[in-house]
């Protein structure tokens, strides 16, 4: 008889498993999470990383996350290191992280929205993420530019700045002074706009920089590495069909849009205009609404 209590004990145990068995996967996932967890890293970041945060997402250390605000962060803070992968473990707490995490992936407009606030040589063309069952996630990108490419605009925007900045006059007229020079060194693409004829990079910077042609991208794009060659907080902002400059001077937040004081002419002549030069938005609204419709939760520094 004694022989077989080893069996029935075994068969005791199998059971409790059994009964208990979402109980102890649940304890082992917490295990793994937690020694998993400690392994993740706060990217490294780049020369183009950007130093400061904005009201809709902020930088952080913490990569695990215990909110949707959180995940903002996180994913903002790793596009912004220029890093092209990052990874992050959601909170044990953080019941709904994968959801979460889930739809912010399937939402292309808020991941763009994000990527308006990064420098421009860290910005992404495209974006995936990958998860798993114990809250991994990974997150891997491709960015807009090349290396080959940051280097030829790198040198274009030293030697145009190197030309161009006065240290004499004020910040305001060095700014003005780069805008006129992009606007009258660039034609709108309307070949790729209306017929996505695509024979320049015109959607980035290395369009108005180095081919003289662009789109609004490429025009907030090459305004916005002066900027930052100006040490001048700035952001792109998105409407539906638009993308421009926000730029903080004087401690206001003002808009810029290059591509509307390049406007194209029924004569074709090249033409310059200054009525989106650091603009308020109330000035903005009273020009126009429909093109410049942005989420004011989104760019709440403009709001």
């Amino acid at each position: 008889m004694k022989r077989f209590i080893p069996y029935l004990l075994i068969l005791i145990l199998l059971t409790l498993i059994i009964i208990n068995k979402d109980t102890i996967y649940a304890k082992y996932t917490e295990y793994i999470i937690d020694i998993e967890s400690k392994k993740i890293k706060v990217p490294e970041n780049n020369e183009y990383a950007r130093k400061y945060s904005f009201s809709y997402v902020q930088l952080t250390d913490d990569f695990i996350p215990d909110n949707k605000q959180d995940l903002l962060n996180i994913l903002f803070t790793g596009l912004n290191s220029g890093q092209t992968s990052f990874e992050f473990y959601c909170s044990k707490d953080y019941t709904t992280c994968i959801e979460d995490v889930n739809s912010i992936a399937k939402d292309q407009v808020l991941i763009s929205d994000i990527n308006n606030f990064v420098h421009p040589f860290n910005s992404f063309n495209h974006i995936e993420t990958k998860y798993d069952t114990l809250g991994h996630v990974t997150i891997t990108t491709t960015r807009n530019y090349t290396e080959k490419q940051i280097e030829e605009i790198n040198n274009k925007v030293n030697e145009i700045y190197n030309s161009i900045y006065n240290p004499d006059v004020d910040l305001t007229t060095n700014i003005s002074n780069i805008h006129d020079y992009i606007v009258n060194n660039s034609k709108y693409d309307k070949e790729r706009s209306d017929y996505n004829v695509v024979a320049y990079y015109s959607d980035i910077a290395y369009g108005p920089l180095l081919q003289g042609y662009a789109l609004c991208g490429g025009y907030s794009d090459a305004m916005e590495l002066f900027l930052e060659k100006l040490g001048v907080e700035s952001f792109k902002v998105s409407s539906e069909e638009h993308v421009w400059n926000a730029v903080y001077l004087n401690d206001t937040w003002l808009h810029l849009d290059l591509t509307w004081d390049d406007p194209i002419t029924t004569s074709g002549e090249d033409y310059l205009s200054k009525d989106y030069f650091l603009i308020t938005t109330e000035q903005l609204e009273a020009i126009t609404i429909r093109e410049h419709n942005y989420d004011k939760n989104v760019y709440k520094e403009l709001a």
